[in-house]
């Protein structure tokens, strides 16, 4: 198969594009004849594809400006579209307000979200945008626009048809149901950490910054940012020192710009603040080494653009006991409830609460609405119980053997690739008016003269 690939790729500091890397890598081990198009090389695809048409087209996005470039080839050409992000609200909002597109802007989102008041679109166009955009996913022009949609996981899959069904989008008897455009696949992240790896990166990193060797190390990895829960993550930390004195915390990334790190750490006392190490940007050779370091990886996220984070998977393949937040497109992994200590599965997961032996639990899942309370418990409870970190860690190691190693996602690539090819055009028309004719620019310069056409 002869696939054309849009997505950024390394030097590009993403997750997205690391993940592209390693999938053209594996697919032209595998046989496959792959062009890739970053931002650099779009502008060479039109005449290329027209010359020599693709088989299929694979379009990576992700919520953020480094896929800005994609969204008029997606909808020109349709093809395989893979949603690392479920919600692109914030990246689709912030191209076309940043370019004073502001008309594009209200007709996209009242297309995209047919469900609410169109005046909503004034708030963002006002600035007053951050919370509105995790409210609405502004992804439902491609899924209609595209073959077919690839996301991450049946639960993300599930959660993603529910927020795109609305009676009020125009849906002809004999399109195919909006379930049938969504696929999952594996996400394939991160590498099997050896114990020799393991026992080397745990020595040289923590001598690196001064943590005890035998000290409980909780670990928060990539961006620092309010997202990522580093202020209710402080203060569990602080709550945990009583009971478990050594315990330090690492904070393993580049704080965000609108985040004052070193103010939110002076909220704790100066004993706790002490035990807080703050490493900065960390590279991504060196990212799995501090991962490697910690006995315990927090991955909590909120709100949340419906992604799969990338340092927790490096921790699965670390072996690594996590904590993450209970998110709904997150729901097909057995965790642990803190406030219960039960396995809970849900429906999209095929089980309940309750379902299940401790040895399944895959992590550990906070309650956002319990968030404090639960928080505590799960770090006071990890830094206390050396066989249950090492259970969750087996499980982690288990789990992203089988759910995401590369090998098994490029497995899922190859059919749904097949599938994309051998499905039917997608329906245009439903998207036809989120694309310009082109004349809009002939017909300013022809209005002078009075005239509507040049014939």
């Amino acid at each position: 198969m002869r696939t054309a690939w849009f997505s950024p790729l390394p030097p590009v500091k993403t997750g997205i594009a690391a993940c592209s890397a390693d999938l053209v890598a594996a697919l032209r081990a595998r046989g496959h004849l792959v062009d890739t198009y970053p931002e650099s090389a779009a502008h060479d695809f039109p005449w290329v594809h027209r010359q020599r048409p693709y088989d299929l087209i694979v379009y990576q996005f992700g919520n953020s400006s480094h896929h800005d470039y994609e969204w008029p080839y997606a909808f020109r050409y349709p093809g395989l579209v893979v949603l690392h992000d479920t919600h692109l609200h914030h990246a689709r909002a912030a191209l076309l307000l940043r370019e004073r597109r502001r008309d594009e802007y209200r007709h996209e989102l009242a297309w995209n979200e047919p469900q609410i008041n169109p005046d909503v679109a004034e708030l963002a166009v006002a600035g007053f945008d951050s919370g509105l955009y995790y409210d609405w996913p502004f992804v439902r022009g491609l899924v209609t626009a595209s073959r077919l949609v690839a996301v991450h996981g049946e639960a993300t899959r599930r959660a993603l048809i529910e927020a795109l069904s609305d009676s009020r989008w125009p849906m002809a008897d004999e399109r195919p149901p909006i379930s049938k455009k969504l696929v999952a696949i594996r996400l394939g992240h991160g590498e099997l950490v050896t114990p020799e790896r393991e026992a080397e990166a745990r020595a040289r990193i923590r001598a690196r910054y001064g943590i005890e060797p035998d000290a409980v190390l909780f670990g928060v990895f990539g961006g620092l940012a309010p997202e990522k829960r580093v202020p209710q993550v402080l203060a569990a930390f602080r709550a945990v020192l009583p009971y478990a004195p050594g315990a330090r915390l690492l904070l393993a990334g580049a704080p965000a710009a609108h985040f004052d790190l070193p103010a939110a750490i002076a909220t704790l006392d100066a004993a706790a603040a002490s035990r807080v190490t703050v490493t900065g940007y960390v590279d991504d050779a060196e990212l799995t080494d501090h991962i490697a370091a910690v006995d315990v990886s927090l991955n909590l996220r909120w709100p949340t653009a419906g992604e799969t984070s990338g340092p927790w998977l490096r921790a699965l393949a670390a072996g690594k006991p996590t904590v993450i937040t209970d998110l709904v497109h997150l729901a097909d992994r057995p965790s642990l409830d803190p406030r219960t200590w039960a396995v809970r599965r849900s429906e999209a997961g095929g089980g309940k609460s309750g379902d299940g032996k401790d040895e399944d639990a895959v992590c550990i899942a906070v309650d956002i609405l319990d968030e404090d309370h639960s928080l505590r418990l799960a770090m006071r409870r990890l830094a206390t119980d050396a066989a249950l970190r090492a259970s969750l860690g087996r499980a982690a190691r288990d789990t992203w053997q089988r759910e995401h190693s590369v090998e098994a996602m490029t497995d899922d690539y190859e059919g749904v690739m097949r599938e994309a090819r051998a499905s039917a055009e997608a329906d245009e028309s439903l998207s036809q008016d989120l694309r310009p004719d082109g004349g809009a620019t002939l017909r300013s310069l022809l209005a002078p003269f009075g005239l509507d056409s040049p014939l």
